[in-house]
């Protein structure tokens, strides 16, 4: 849905940019010579009886809509000249800059809820070009711990949120629900219990430190470890799965990522890896949340 709305942007800009361009170069030009011949016809012809029957004012009056008329737009000139410069910086804007994204799901609680209204950093991992997601100009990697957007692998006209979990050349593995990067084991601190409106039970609210990122995740001790993949993906053979849960070798150009909400997240644990060219950007901020305004701010 996102590459379809960024390719209905992009035709909508060629298209007003094109009508742009033709007004300033040679349809603007040809309006101001019809309203210039309009202004002096109307003065050697109508202006002199319209002063001496209606006066100076009354034959102002007149002379503006003669002028106006002979300049008016088509409308589909005056649209495309009026929005041009919209579509232009909404284009730019969401291209490069910042894109704004609505969480679907609970897979990122308790760090994002359902209805919360992102905002996406464009270039913390470089610059793209619009529609085809080719990186121009490289600025930086994903970090463990970010929150990314990315194009699902599995259909890539829909936009996943997840947590980056593993880098290019990590060994990544969740068994019986413990995560160790590198064979070293990630250290987490029990906080509490969490209500999980999205599956009306509650869950145990940890506190998880990935790289220099604190966050806090959810754990289901009632759920089983066992992780059942979703069938074959690229790089499948780097996985190995056990009732235990999963252990894999990140691939080069390839990042494992999983929900903060571990047990009611699909992620990289069950459909594979997210390829470099997938992702869209960082995610940083919540701007709404119409249900709470209280979730607007930073969060990590």
């Amino acid at each position: 849905m996102s590459l379809n709305f960024a390719l209905i942007l992009f035709v909508l800009l060629i298209v007003t940019g094109v009508v742009w361009v033709v007004d300033r170069v040679s349809l603007r030009p040809q309006r101001n010579q019809r309203m210039a011949r309009a202004a002096a016809e109307f003065d050697a012809g109508r202006a002199h009886s319209v002063r001496a029957a209606s006066g100076e004012a009354e034959a102002a009056r007149q002379r503006q809509e003669a002028v106006d008329r002979a300049g008016k737009m088509p409308w589909w000139v005056e649209y495309s000249v009026s929005f041009f410069p919209v579509i232009l910086f909404v284009f730019v804007l969401r291209s490069f800059v910042v894109e704004p994204f609505r969480i679907p799901s609970g897979s990122m609680m308790p760090t994002l809820q359902i209805g919360d209204l992102i905002l996406v950093n464009k270039f913390s991992y470089g610059l793209r070009l619009p529609i085809v997601d080719k990186k121009v100009v490289p600025l930086g990697d994903p970090q463990r711990g970010d929150v990314i957007v990315f194009r699902y692998p599995v259909d890539p006209q829909v936009d996943y949120i997840k947590r980056v979990i593993g880098l290019p050349g990590d060994e990544v593995a969740y068994i019986n629900k413990r995560l160790t990067i590198n064979g070293v084991e990630v250290p987490i601190t029990q906080k509490g219990e969490y209500f999980d409106p999205d599956r009306v039970s509650y869950a145990t609210l940890y506190s998880e430190k990935l790289g220099e990122v604190e966050h806090n995740i959810l754990i289901d001790s009632h759920r089983s470890p066992e992780v059942e993949p979703f069938g074959s993906f690229p790089h499948r053979d780097a996985c190995q799965y056990s009732r235990e849960g999963v252990r894999c070798k990140v691939p080069a150009g390839n990042y494992f990522v999983m929900g903060d909400n571990r047990d009611n997240s699909a992620d990289s644990r069950y459909w594979g890896f997210v390829p470099d060219s997938h992702i869209v950007g960082k995610a940083f901020f919540v701007w709404m949340n119409f249900g709470n305004l209280k979730r607007i701010g930073r969060f990590h």
